[in-house]
């Protein structure tokens, strides 16, 4: 059972909500993967989609890379949702820690997302701190960067089709450093527990 943390209203009348809960059980158009460049969703997120998803995720997943090839920061792919709660999935590819160019490469994979879900007309989205785990990159920083991308996508878009933006996270560190950034941003967005 997820949990609603904090919530604020961006431009556009657009909903963003910290959301404590599990990515897979947002019953939204769709969430964000948090991929690797060949879409092989082995561990993390990206396993957690595809376990619950089903193997179709899987499957047209590499149909995604046979056509299109591997999956860049600032171009998604997308998938349906499966057996997920959500009617599809967009597989975003956030920057390995230490790699070089973090803060812009995770800047493009989150207005990437932002974009294709516009693109299908997609009303509502779930995000989670992408490149965060296993990717390592550091939370705090992570934070800033995402919520700020998703700030700069409603502003630039307040008229597009998307209407509801959650950053579900069920990881209770990577939560409080989220929560620390929304009320520092929105003061007054965050929730009683």
């Amino acid at each position: 059972m997820s949990r609603l943390v904090a919530q604020t209203t961006l431009a556009g009348n657009i909903t963003l909500s910290l959301v404590h809960g599990d990515l897979t059980e947002e019953a939204v158009d769709a969430i964000v993967n948090a991929a690797n460049a060949h879409l092989q969703h082995g561990g993390g997120v990206a396993g957690a989609i595809a376990r619950r998803g089903g193997a179709v995720i899987q499957r047209q997943s590499d149909e995604w890379i046979r056509r299109h090839g591997p999956v860049g920061h600032e171009r998604p792919a997308l998938t349906g949702g499966g057996a997920l709660p959500c009617r599809h999935v967009i597989h975003a590819v956030g920057p390995v820690w230490g790699e070089g160019g973090e803060d812009g490469k995770l800047r493009a994979a989150v207005l990437g997302a932002l974009d294709l879900a516009q693109a299908n007309g997609f009303a509502s989205l779930a995000l989670p701190a992408i490149s965060t785990g296993i990717f390592g990159f550091p939370k705090d920083r992570a934070a800033r960067i995402l919520l700020q991308a998703v700030a700069d996508h409603c502003q630039a878009q307040p008229a597009g089709s998307l209407r509801e933006v959650h950053v579900a996270l069920i990881d209770e560190p990577t939560l409080r450093v989220f929560a620390a950034e929304f009320e520092a941003r929105w003061p007054g967005s965050s929730l009683p527990a």
